[in-house]
C-alpha cells in the first residue's frame, strides 16, 4: 500500500468512527450521576468499556534500535480493545490488532544489513493483556477533566507470516511453510507464533459521558528475530509500532459516572460538603449543647448546701447547716417530754476508706451517750459511704462505720440493746458524688429514732 492510499484509508476509517461517535452522543442521554462516596466501592461507577481503533503499522519504534531493513513503509492496522477500570488511575485492557508490516533495503537510504530487497509480513493477530495507568484522574485544579494522558505495558501473543523478496528476485513466503523458532519444525504452519511485549502511551478526550476519543502509540517488542523474515543477528529481536486513533464506549447504567473520569478529590470534597452530613453534624452539636446544659442544671446548687436545686426540698438553707439527702436541716439532739426516745443527732464524718472515729466526733457522741443513758430509748445508727469503689465494698464499709459508733456508745455506758446498726452503702447521698466536697459529706453516720 502506498502512502497516498494509506492516507485515504485512515481518513475513511476516522470518518466512519466519528460518525459512530456522533450517533452515540446523540442517543446518549445526560448522565444522572448518583451521589458517589470515597469508599463506596467500584459498584457505584461504570467500569467496563469497549473500543475500536485504526491507524498505522510500521517496522520501527520511536526509541530507535537496529533494523534489518533501512527503509520502512506505513500500512493500515485496525484493532479492538476491552477495558476493565479497577480504580481511578488503573485499568486492565485486553487489546488486539491486525494488519500488515513492510519495509525494504535501499542503498541510497543508508547501510544495508541483509541481502533481502524487501519484506511484507501479514500480522494475523497480536493480542495482549496490558495495564493502563491513567495520569489525569487526580486533578487539584479542576473538578472534572476532559483530557487525560495514559501509559500502557503488558504481554501478548501474536501470529505472523513474512514474505521476503531477495536481491536476485527470489521470493520466500513463510505462509504455509512457517518453521520459525516458535513453530513446529516437524510440520509446516501457516503462521509463526510467539510472544511480544507492548509498551505505549497516548491521550484521550472525553467526547461525552459515554464516548472517548483516543490517540495512542504502542511499541511492540517481538521475542524473535524473524518477524521480517530475516535472521540478521541472533542477538537482536525485531519490533514494530502501531500509531492509532480510536473510539471507546463506556458500558453500564447511565445513572452511574465513569470511574476513569472521576476525580477522587472532588468526590471527597462533595462528601464532606454534603448538606445532609452538615445538617447531621449541626443537629449533633445541638444535642451535645442540650446535654451540657442539662448537666449544668443538675449541678446547680443555689444555697450551697451540697444538694442540687432540683433535688433540694428546702431551698435557701443557711450556709453551714447540716442537711439530709433532700437538702433539709438535720435535727439536733432533743429529748421528747412525752417520749424518752432520741429524735436525732449531728452526723459523724469519716475519712476516705476509713471506719475510724475522728476525735472531733467525740463531743457529739458523748452528748448522744448522755441522752441515751439518762432518758433511755433506742436509736438506729445508719452508716453511709461515698461512691468510690464497688457497691459491695461500700456496703461493708458503711456497716463498719455504724458499728464504730455503736462500740463507742456501748463503751461509754449505753446498753447494747439500745443501739441498732445498719449499713446502707452509697444510698441516700446528701451531696453530689461528682465532687470531693460532696463525697466528704457522704462519708457519714446518722441516727434515727426507732
Amino acid at each position: 500500500m502506498n502512502y497516498s492510499t494509506l492516507k485515504k484509508s485512515v481518513a475513511l476509517s476516522l470518518v466512519a468512527l466519528t460518525g459512530v461517535a456522533s450517533l452515540a452522543v446523540a442517543q446518549d442521554a445526560p448522565a444522572t450521576t448518583s451521589s458517589t462516596k470515597v469508599f463506596g466501592g467500584r459498584g457505584q461507577y461504570r467500569t467496563w468499556s469497549i473500543g475500536v481503533n485504526a491507524g498505522v503499522l510500521a517496522p520501527v519504534i520511536a526509541i530507535g534500535g537496529t533494523n534489518d531493513f533501512n527503509k520502512w513503509d506505513v500500512n493500515l492496522g485496525y484493532g479492538l480493545n476491552i477495558r476493565k477500570q479497577l480504580g481511578h488511575s488503573f485499568a486492565l485492557e485486553l487489546a488486539g490488532v491486525r494488519g500488515k508490516v513492510s519495509g525494504s533495503n535501499d542503498a541510497t537510504s543508508g547501510p544495508v544489513t541483509s541481502t533481502a530487497r524487501d519484506f511484507e509480513t501479514e500480522l494475523q493477530y497480536a493480542v495482549d493483556l496490558r495495564g493502563v495507568v491513567n495520569l489525569g484522574s487526580i486533578d487539584f485544579l479542576r473538578r472534572e477533566n476532559s483530557v487525560s494522558f495514559f501509559l500502557t505495558a503488558g504481554a501478548g501473543y501474536l501470529a505472523y507470516a513474512p514474505k521476503v523478496t531477495q536481491a536476485n528476485g527470489t521470493v520466500i513466503d513463510w505462509k504455509g511453510t512457517a518453521i520459525g523458532p516458535v513453530g513446529d519444525r516437524h510440520e509446516a504452519k501457516d503462521y509463526v507464533k510467539g510472544f511480544y511485549i507492548p509498551v505505549g502511551a497516548g491521550v484521550k478526550f472525553k467526547v461525552s459521558e459515554r464516548v472517548n476519543f483516543n490517540l495512542g502509540y504502542t511499541m511492540n517488542f517481538v521475542d524473535a528475530d524473524n518477524f521480517d523474515g530475516v535472521y540478521a543477528n541472533a542477538t537482536t529481536k525485531d519490533k514494530f509500532s502501531y500509531g492509532y486513533a480510536g473510539l471507546e464506549f463506556s458500558l453500564g447504567s447511565s445513572a452511574k459516572p465513569s470511574l476513569e473520569w472521576s476525580n477522587p478529590l472532588a468526590t471527597m470534597y462533595d462528601e464532606l460538603k454534603d448538606p445532609t452530613l452538615r445538617q447531621e453534624v449541626e443537629a449533633l452539636k445541638n444535642r451535645v449543647s442540650n446535654v451540657e446544659k442539662s448537666v449544668e442544671d443538675l449541678k446547680k446548687d443555689t444555697d450551697g448546701d451540697g444538694v442540687a436545686d432540683q433535688f433540694d426540698k428546702c431551698p435557701g438553707t443557711p450556709a453551714g447547716t447540716a442537711v439530709d439527702g433532700s437538702g433539709c436541716p438535720l435535727p439536733k439532739f432533743t429529748a421528747d417530754s412525752t417520749n424518752t426516745n432520741v429524735t436525732g443527732f449531728e452526723k459523724i464524718s469519716f475519712d476516705f476508706n476509713s471506719s475510724v472515729l475522728k476525735t472531733e466526733s467525740y463531743p457529739t457522741l458523748d452528748k448522744l451517750s448522755s441522752v441515751l443513758r439518762e432518758n433511755g430509748g433506742k436509736v438506729t445508727v445508719n452508716g453511709y459511704a461515698s461512691s468510690e469503689g464497688t457497691a459491695a465494698y461500700n456496703m461493708k464499709l458503711s456497716k463498719d462505720r455504724a458499728n464504730s459508733v455503736k462500740t463507742y456508745l456501748v463503751n461509754s455506758g449505753v446498753t447494747a440493746s439500745q443501739v441498732a446498726t445498719k449499713g446502707l452503702g452509697e444510698a441516700n447521698p446528701i451531696a453530689s458524688n461528682d465532687t470531693e466536697e460532696g463525697r466528704i459529706q457522704n462519708r457519714r453516720v446518722e441516727t434515727a429514732r426507732n
